[in-house]
């Protein structure tokens, strides 16, 4: 009995696979059986390779690895020469063979091998620095020891669920797309085997989907093991949330997904059925907790619900809540005022009107460069009037541009004097595109059944109303239960809604959250967790960065260290052997400064491996994994 490895090449063509049957050590009892056969007259004698393994409650099985046919001589001979390979668990070179003893090789003799150097060659270029880079941050957050605890190992393959998880959400960190493609490609091209000292098997495509099954239950005690691990690491409070929604769509029908809604849709695909997404983190971009609600709920809805699972989460504390407006409504804030919960949210225009004679008299206090503000409190509630000279600025030049492209197509469709139901399509999609520009323009369209004329079809700025539009640019009201805070701190807090604008857009555009294209309740909601995983390993790397490298952007900073790569370097030997280095390559200057400035290292570089002349040929391939 001896003990290999099974290396399983997967090979696509079409939908079908190939078994190569190559071997190599690890502490697995294998042993070659031989059978006879007699024909056409003559006796024929069969080798197959077979492992013993120990499967539940302590039984063994054995099944066969690979057939190896009838053997010439010369076959056996090569079989029978001595595998030298490196044995992980005892961390040194061992001799290992199939029919035969091992033999004692001299201590001094391991690192003594003749190298054929015209015959050196080089195999499968892969990334390796910013996959190296993400399970760095998967394991300062401690959700290996996490997840380790929680994910138990699959006992028929051996591999780890929590690894399997842990390539789920580099790959959204790094490369987001789907499972498929994971499997097919990223994991190949990737260092991801050597980062977690797996094989192909760990991105087996029904073993990435079966890891989506098991991690929901479990979501909110991680949202209690970030904070914790964050409040170690960085020190900061949660004292202060800022709450947001919003949307991500669906490719496909969605008959399975209750969730899929039509509603209002803040990525411009009022076609496609959404999930509505709220979100809460820090003032520095650390996530807290989120909640997916179907793709038809009211934002002034959510509120309720969720400072109770926050206070179920992490206890009831005296919390200042951020919202923009339109999130709560005057019964919530009630209530969260009976209940001694603090809050500071944006008002609609509308009620700036009808405070404006209240604040007229008002002094303007200046609060940094630019930007004015004036207070007004009553019984209940602080009233703060901001006015901010580069707002001003930018919502000007923005309902200038786009009334200028509203006057030009309606000007085009003067030239053009369409019939009047098409001029009433095209005047839809111009107002369409200008929003809330268009009610600054007073249209004349002809009655039904009346021509399309110069006379019928007149258009005329509304000068009154664009006026008091202007006035109002660069001011925005807001509404505080902190009745005793500072107007500076109060302004400062409330432009830090900026942030969780940002983890939107980094769940959406660099962790690529939609379009959503599972088809099943439980692993839409997976796909979203996984990407909140993913999403505050970037929240931790923006920590590092503003602390040690401020300027710097989290994906910057993974484009940077993408350049770092990993390089097998076949090595034959002159006895027939094969010495396989896996080398990355040295950072740059510029990647080993970045490297300093966060203090990281790179990892040594692993050990050599030599193996027979049969397993050098396949060597390219053993990463890939079975069906």
């Amino acid at each position: 009995m001896f003990f290999f490895k099974t290396v399983l090449v997967q090979t696509y063509l079409g939908e079908i696979y190939c078994l190569f049957g190559a071997l190599f050590a690890i502490l697995i009892p294998m042993f070659i059986s031989a059978s006879d056969r007699k024909k056409n007259g003559k006796s024929h004698t069969y080798h197959r390779v077979m492992e013993k393994r120990c499967v539940a409650e302590g039984r063994w099985i054995q099944r066969q690895v690979a057939y190896l046919g009838e053997l010439t001589s010369s076959q056996k001979e090569s079989w029978q020469r001595a595998l030298r390979v490196f044995d992980p668990q005892r961390g040194q070179m061992q001799t290992m063979t199939l029919f035969a003893e091992p033999e004692v090789v001299p201590p001094d003799q391991l690192n003594s091998v003749a190298i054929c150097l015209n015959q050196i060659k080089l195999h499968r270029p892969r990334f390796y620095g910013d996959c190296w880079l993400g399970c760095e941050l998967w394991r300062e957050l401690q959700l290996d020891q996490f997840w380790r605890s929680r994910l138990m190992a699959d006992g028929r393959s051996g591999v780890a669920w929590e690894k399997v998880l842990a390539l789920l959400v580099v790959n959204r960190l790094i490369a987001p797309g789907s499972e498929f493609r994971l499997h097919r490609q990223w994991f190949n091209r990737s260092a991801m085997d050597e980062l977690l000292d797996v094989d192909g098997a760990v991105a087996c495509k029904d073993r990435l989907y079966r890891c989506l099954d098991r991690i929901m239950e479990h979501r909110a005690d991680l949202f209690r093991h970030l904070q914790r691990r964050w409040r170690d690491l960085f020190s900061v409070s949660f004292d202060v949330l800022l709450y947001d929604l919003t949307s991500t769509y669906f490719e496909g029908l969605c008959e399975e997904i209750p969730m899929a809604k039509h509603g209002y849709s803040r990525d411009g695909r009022p076609d496609c059925r959404q999930v509505v997404i709220a979100l809460i983190v820090t003032p520095d971009g650390l996530p807290m907790a989120y909640e997916v609600m179907p793709g038809n709920t009211s934002d002034k809805t959510t509120l309720s619900s969720f400072l109770k699972n926050i206070e179920d989460l992490y206890g009831q504390a005296r919390r200042v809540w951020i919202m923009d407006r339109g999130i709560p409504t005057e019964q919530t804030l009630a209530e969260m005022r009976n209940r001694g919960i603090d809050y500071l949210v944006g008002t609609p225009k509308g009620k700036l009107r009808a405070l404006e004679r209240q604040l007229l008299d008002k002094p303007w206090k200046q609060v940094r460069d630019g930007v004015e503000v004036k207070l007004s409190q009553d019984a209940l509630e602080l009233w703060v009037l901001a006015k901010s000279v580069g707002r001003q600025d930018k919502e000007v030049a923005i309902r200038r541009r786009k009334l200028r492209r509203f006057f030009k197509g309606l000007l085009a469709l003067r030239r053009s004097l369409p019939n009047r139901d098409q001029l009433l399509q095209r005047i839809g999609v111009l107002r369409h595109e200008a929003g809330r520009a268009a009610g600054l323009v007073a249209i004349e369209i002809p009655k039904a059944r009346e021509p399309v004329t110069r006379e019928t079809f007149r258009y005329r700025l509304r000068t009154e109303e664009f006026k008091e539009a202007e006035r109002l640019d660069g001011h925005y009201l807001l509404r505080t239960s902190l009745k005793a805070e500072d107007p500076e701190v109060l302004w400062q807090r409330y432009t830090q809604l900026t942030n969780i604008e940002a983890a939107f857009k980094c769940l959406k555009s660099d962790l690529n959250i939609r379009p959503i294209h599972h088809q099943v309740q439980p692993r839409v909601e997976a796909h979203i967790f996984v990407a909140f995983m993913g999403y505050a390993l970037t929240a931790t790397l923006q920590m590092r960065t503003r602390q040690h490298a401020p300027g710097l952007t989290p994906r910057a900073v993974l484009e940077q260290l993408a350049a770092i790569q990993m390089i097998d370097v076949h090595l034959p030997v002159n006895d027939g052997r094969c010495l396989v280095m896996a080398r990355h390559t040295e950072p740059e200057p510029e990647q080993q400064l970045l490297l300093n400035k966060l203090g990281l290292h790179l990892p040594e570089q692993p050990p050599p491996k030599i193996y027979a002349s049969q397993l050098a040929a396949l060597a390219p391939y053993m990463e890939v994994a079975p069906p």
